[in-house]
């Protein structure tokens, strides 16, 4: 846990944040995994737990989430098929076991090769072909259920063929449910994207359940789910010979999907994944994993999207998921068959929200210096003590959304920041905001005006599109004009370098 070592403070309220941001996601879509693969439910909640807290402890990448993905559900439930095929849930947990430990040696044996140079030889058309195979496959595994029929399963053309002819017997109520859930699920994705969606909309089709009585229509529930921690599962060794040719496709997969989702979300300044460490981290993961019957594990692009975005700065918000997993486990797994699993949900679903609303109210405001040599600009802070700052010139970086119910605290952060520094230009680097709503807009007009009174000049930095055009349309832009919407931060030092050559030399 090398990353412990130089754990800033600051760090730990929005690694608070994002990992229960994060669990709000990865829990339910770990159960639903376990439904693709067609495991017992609560192999998808056992997944949502070892595999992130491992690789929090092990692995390169700060905000990678590590449990499980589709493409390994779905491999998963291809080696079910062939060594389970009667679906008993004894064996498939054993099979599984067996599974995830063989993926977790050959990846932990090709990280002492040092075969992690190997990701860089599979081509995007490969993995986009190989996608694009998986998601029709689970279509036709899934849509079934959606549809409320059922039929014995096969290959892909038995199923396809067992799906058509099984249309007639279609359960409208389900239907009608799947529907619902689905735009609901797709609605708030696009109207509130760091909104916990797939919990949600979880936790609407379970009210339905429970007070509109669609059990009794024809719309079945996931039943008792087992409480308490996970008990150690024995591999069976049996079938070690007939399983590896299936462990090295996962394997392969697995450290491919890690390795792109790890680079996909590595913000400026932070070290790149490291492939041969993210091999050691995923394999020791997968095993650990196996002991206690999770799935074989994976990086997952959409949980990571969502543990960045909430605003993640080390590994501690993995630990904080797998911590909320435990806890599921324990209190919520034994009320999570019907009417029980709406309390857990709403729970689940209340807490993730005051997360994000605190966090939305509380917006990160951050000093920002340039790293010497470069036009790269981080925060400042002890740990380089080298980086170029700026007499009279105060850089801050806002991230997040502006609007009525957090400008008084960002105002009140900006102002503290230019109490030490009694800068002449405030430059704000809006890079990081994604929306300023009109009473923010109305607010920042009038601070610019008080501080143009005081001798201090307001200039707005790197805008987004969809905010540079409200900023034009509205009076603070007029104000500013085009001398004050400036491109990016390097822009407003030259700019500033410009106007005051002699009186503002760059400073560590």
């Amino acid at each position: 846990m090398h990353w412990l070592i130089g754990y800033r403070r600051d760090w730990l309220r929005p690694d608070l944040v994002a990992g229960l941001t994060t669990a709000a996601v990865v829990i339910p879509k770990g159960m639903a995994y376990a439904t693709v693969a067609g495991l017992p439910i609560e192999a998808g909640l056992y997944t949502a737990f070892v595999p992130i807290a491992i690789y929090a402890v092990l692995g390169s990448s700060r905000v990678l989430s590590v449990s499980t993905t589709t493409t390994i559900a779905i491999l998963v439930a291809a080696a079910l098929a062939v060594l389970a095929p009667d679906g008993d849930p004894a064996a498939s947990v054993r099979v599984v076991a067996t599974l995830a430990l063989l993926v977790g040696g050959i990846l932990v044996v090709a990280s002492v090769l040092r075969l992690g140079f190997l990701a860089n030889f599979i081509s995007d058309p490969v993995l986009v072909g190989f996608k694009a195979g998986i998601g029709l496959v689970i279509i036709v595994d899934q849509v079934p259920k959606l549809l409320g029929v059922h039929f014995p399963k096969g290959t892909f053309l038995h199923n396809l063929g067992g799906l058509v002819q099984s249309l007639p017997q279609t359960s409208l109520t389900t239907l009608a449910v799947a529907l619902v859930v689905t735009a609901l699920m797709f609605g708030l994705e696009r109207a509130l994207p760091r909104a916990p969606a797939p919990l949600i909309a979880m936790g609407a089709a379970i009210a339905g359940m429970a007070f509109l009585g669609l059990g009794s229509h024809g719309v079945e529930a996931v039943g008792h789910i087992p409480s308490g921690l996970p008990r150690l599962t024995l591999p069976d060794t049996a079938l070690l010979v007939q399983l590896w040719p299936a462990a090295a496709g996962i394997a392969l997969m697995s450290f491919t999907e890690t390795i792109a989702a790890g680079r996909a979300f590595t913000a400026s300044g932070e070290p790149l994944p490291r492939p041969n460490r993210e091999l050691l981290a995923t394999g020791i993961a997968s095993a650990g994993g196996a002991l206690l019957g999770a799935m074989p594990a994976g990086g997952g692009t959409s949980q990571t999207a969502v543990n960045r975005l909430a605003g993640a700065q080390s590994q501690m918000s993995g630990l904080v998921a797998a911590g909320v997993a435990v806890l599921t486990m324990m209190f919520l797994a034994g009320i999570m068959g019907l009417l029980g699993t709406l309390k857990g949900i709403l729970v689940a679903i209340i807490l993730s929200l005051v997360a994000l609303a605190q966090q939305a109210a509380d917006p990160q405001v951050v000093p920002l210096a340039r790293k010497p040599g470069t036009n790269v600009f981080r925060p400042r802070s002890a740990e380089h003590p080298d980086d170029e700052t700026f007499p009279g010139l105060l850089l801050v970086r806002v991230v997040g959304r502006l609007f009525f119910g957090n400008y008084q605290r960002v105002f009140e952060k900006v102002r503290a920041l230019g109490e030490d520094v009694r800068p002449r230009v405030l430059a704000v680097d809006l890079s990081g905001v994604f929306d300023v709503e009109y009473t923010a807009l109305k607010m920042l007009t009038e601070a610019e005006e008080r501080m143009r009174a005081l001798g201090i000049a307001l200039w707005l930095v790197g805008l987004t599109p969809d905010v540079l055009v409200m900023v034009q349309r509205s009076p603070i832009g007029q104000t500013l004009g085009r001398d004050g919407l400036l491109f990016n931060a390097e822009a407003a030092v030259a700019k500033y370098r410009a106007m005051a050559p002699a009186s503002a030399p760059a400073s560590g």
